[in-house]
């Protein structure tokens, strides 16, 4: 196994740590006591993962055609980067903190790098040829222990920092753990021992971190994190009450554990469900219970915010008048925003005078478990604002998917939860999203949903089956009237060639107008009327009962005037309707019943 972080143990860390929390999320929300009892910190911990891994798996997709693997530095970078744009709840958003001051030494070095001069070569670098080791080499965790100590110093420094209100017991305090364990081990006169460096003296910390590597490093980082998490009732009373261990830093630990298996090939010995009062999962259940009639503010606010470094220190101290449990991470421009208040739109509106705030998500705490659970739901992905109000109108719950940003299994499983419904119908309308949406119905199954993935392949197929979906019939002949449906509707965009290439139907120049039919080009032309014209034409060759069309907002209502009436006159027998799909990135979506 390897016991440097390079590219592909990233990767691999990313990937042992979302499977980790997979299998221990429902553990983790059980035991979800502080700072709100709404039992779903493993569940935004999951998301906040997810998030991470996908963009790393990004940086490798883009070099698939490439003769090298991605820089170690775009690896971290990515991760981080990721966790922060997709952080949820308030452990997510502190563990996409810890993540990007990880990122911050294993990319560019540790703060101090070259000021060991005397200390020998390559004293301070974790390089034996006296090189910086900047974030062009090949390994971020080589030599004398590497970076591993300081960037988890630099990640635990970081999550206080933008906490608005540290409070131990909690996740900081196994962070911090763990970076004090990591430096005891990674100092020549401090031997490793398990469990006993939390609380060790620190006075000489700015000695050199010699005589640990790696895998040492990352072991006693997690034994410190898991002697913390085992003291965290003591700390907070509410633990103490519940009689359970801080659900954030379990999950904490969980990713030190992945991190730990990827450097070492061990997998650490298992943290006792809840806490050493409890022995069975069934117990740990009541924890949550036990402190649900804790006060506090209504409503969580989370969203993105793209301002500069002043406008967010006004905003941070306009929120922590708001509310509590204030999280700010991220930098550079980029940031991710968490708050408990009991004024949502006063959070929103501190963002906007902030600057630009954006995927903004506003939950009300216990609004779910007061809704009584309906029998059958459908759950459709679209690609535009203008297809989620009409699907909504049919009784779907929608997950957006913008131009470039594919919704993540995640955000589907969450959709099928709001949804609070028994049985699931799950539209994808996106071939690319097959594989999202089996993990999501997979997750949802587990947690005893009963969920149909119809394999759509395009929107216009899933309001061919949505039109059809009739929720009090039975399940299956529901899903086999949907399937039918989305199955026997053929489907086709038009959309703008960005360059010159090779397609089916010949040569494109940038600025044609392109016409795919069931997902490869059939038709290329100059003009979007014509062309699509010749789309239809093609379309309505085999026959066809309805013709749906979905139009960008940004298209002129002229256009499906004129595709109406070229219906009209060349098949009588043919119906035709006309939507407004929002902003998606196809001017005109054709589907063919």
């Amino acid at each position: 196994m390897p016991q440097t972080l390079d590219a592909a143990a990233v990767r691999s860390w990313c990937a042992l740590a979302l499977e980790a929390l997979g299998r221990e999320r429902e553990e983790i929300d059980a035991i979800n006591v502080y700072p709100v009892a709404d039992g779903d910190t493993g569940t935004n911990l999951y998301l906040t993962v997810e998030s991470a891994a996908q963009a790393v798996e990004a940086v490798f997709a883009a070099h698939e055609t490439g003769v090298s693997a991605p820089a170690p530095a775009d690896a971290v970078r990515a991760m981080a980067h990721g966790a922060l744009i997709g952080a949820r709840g308030n452990s997510g958003t502190i563990l996409a903190q810890l993540l990007r001051g990880m990122a911050e030494v294993l990319a560019d070095g540790a703060p101090g790098d070259g000021d060991h001069a005397d200390e020998g070569p390559g004293a301070g670098s974790g390089r034996a040829d006296g090189q910086s080791g900047r974030a062009d080499g090949q390994e971020l965790g080589q030599g004398r222990g590497g970076r591993l100590a300081p960037a988890l110093r630099r990640a635990a420094e970081l999550a206080r920092e933008a906490v608005a209100h540290p409070v131990e017991g909690t996740i900081l305090s196994v962070a911090s753990a763990a970076a004090d364990a990591a430096e005891a081990a990674a100092r020549a006169d401090a031997p490793y021992a398990p469990y006993a460096p939390y609380g060790a003296d620190r006075a000489d910390e700015g000695t050199a971190y010699y005589g640990a590597d790696t895998a040492r490093a990352v072991r006693a980082a997690y034994a410190g994190a898991r002697a913390a998490l085992d003291a965290t009732p003591g700390q907070l009373d509410v633990l103490g009450r519940a009689g359970v261990v801080d659900a954030g830093g379990r999950g904490l630990l969980t990713v030190l554990g992945a991190l730990v298996r990827c450097l070492t090939g061990e997998a650490p010995a298992p943290f006792p469900v809840g806490h050493r009062r409890y022995d069975s999962p069934v117990a740990v259940e009541s924890a949550a219970e036990a402190c649900a009639t804790e006060g506090g503010p209504a409503f969580e606010v989370i969203y993105l915010l793209e301002a500069d470094e002043t406008a967010v220190a006004r905003l941070r101290a306009r929120l922590d008048g708001l509310g509590d449990s204030l999280v700010v991470v991220g930098g550079d421009g980029l940031w991710n925003v968490h708050v408990h208040v009991d004024d949502a739109g006063a959070a929103v509106e501190a963002g906007v005078e902030a600057g630009r705030p954006y995927r903004i998500r506003i939950t009300h705490f216990g609004a779910a478990a007061e809704e009584p659970r309906v029998q059958r739901a459908v759950v459709a992905v679209v690609p535009g604002e203008g297809l989620a109000g009409l699907c909504a109108e049919a009784g779907a719950t929608t997950v957006l998917a913008r131009p470039g940003e594919p919704p993540a299994s995640g955000e589907l499983v969450e959709a099928i939860r709001r949804a609070h419904a028994r049985e699931v119908v799950l539209l994808p309308n996106d071939e690319a999203l097959r594989h999202t949406a089996a993990a999501a119905a997979e997750q949802a199954r587990a947690e005893g949903v009963r969920v149909a993935l119809i394999p759509t392949r395009a929107a216009v197929q899933g309001i061919a089956a949505l039109a059809v979906h009739q929720p009090d019939r039975r399940f299956d002949e529901d899903v086999v009237a949907m399937t039918s449906a989305a199955g026997a509707t053929r489907y086709a965009e038009l959309t703008v060639a960005e360059r010159q290439s090779w397609t089916m139907a010949g040569i494109c120049q940038a600025g044609d107008v392109l016409g795919l039919i069931d997902g490869d080009v059939a038709v290329i032309g100059s003009e979007l009327a014509a062309t699509a014209e010749a789309v239809l034409s093609r379309m309505l060759s085999a026959g066809g009962e309805l013709v749906t069309l979905v139009l960008r907002e940004d298209v002129p209502g002229t256009l499906a005037a004129g595709l109406e009436s070229y219906v009209r006159e060349g098949h009588l027998a043919v119906d035709t309707v006309v939507y407004r799909g929002g902003r998606h990135s196809a001017l005109l979506l054709v589907g063919v019943e």
